[in-house]
């Protein structure tokens, strides 16, 4: 009816710029409602979506493209923030122990 009675929700990229596209397109077929982006913001317009509701839409996103391992979807403030997990480093990750090898000789 009128666009100033329409709540404005906010979707916070973080380090997941490439994926601004798609995940507008995916709330705009899903929601059915007017979705812009800009920067590393996604804007979501609607009456009668919740936080928690487009939480849960982002989060449906992040698994279909298969982003859960590295990605996950917080609620701060009213904005919805993809976070990227914090993990070991690749180089520790990586490291395998060595083990010395066996001195015992055998009399056979």
């Amino acid at each position: 009816m009128f666009s100033w009675w329409k709540k404005k929700l906010r979707v916070d990229l973080g380090e997941l710029e490439d994926e601004r596209e798609s995940l507008s397109s995916f709330l705009r077929t899903t929601l059915k409602v007017e979705v812009t982006s800009d920067g590393n913001n996604v804007s979501v317009d609607s009456e009668k979506l919740s936080p928690q509701e487009l939480k849960r839409l982002v989060s449906k996103f992040i698994y279909h493209r298969r982003l859960n391992n590295e990605y996950w979807v917080a609620l701060e403030g009213g904005a919805v923030k993809i976070k990227k997990f914090k993990g070991e480093k690749e180089s520790e990750k990586r490291k395998k122990k060595v083990t010395p090898r066996s001195t015992i000789k055998h009399g056979w």
